[in-house]
Formats: structure tokens, sequence, C-alpha cells
């Protein structure tokens, strides 16, 4: 089973997302939105870029110059 997105409402009428693993470890939390359709559209663009997107190590060289 893949990972589960939930729309959460915030107060004041914001909306979040939540990205939880199978296992119910939360992988993710977005930022706030100010509606459901731009929570939805959050959603996608993840969905979209997470299978191409680049992994960057940005930890301190491990070799001494």
């Amino acid at each position: 089973m893949a990972g589960t997105f939930e729309i959460l409402t915030e107060g004041k009428g914001s909306f979040r997302f939540r990205l939880t693993a199978e296992d119910g470890t939360v992988v993710a939390v977005s930022p706030s939105f100010p509606n459901i359709k731009a929570a939805v559209a959050g959603i996608t663009a993840v969905r979209e870029n997470a299978a191409t997107g680049f992994i960057v190590d940005r930890r301190p060289s491990l070799t001494s110059t």
C-alpha cells in the first residue's frame, strides 16, 4: 500500500496536508494553504515531483582539504 495524503483544516478557513506512510509514520507536513483547492494543488505537485526528484546531500564533506 502507498502512503496516504490527509487534508487537515486549521482555524480561519486554512488547510494543510500530511503525508503518512503505511505504518502511520508522518513523512511530511505541508505549509498552510488558504483554501482546499490550493491544498489539493500542493498534493498534486508533491505527487508529480516526488518520483523524479533529485537527492542532494548537503552534509559537510567528510574529506579534509
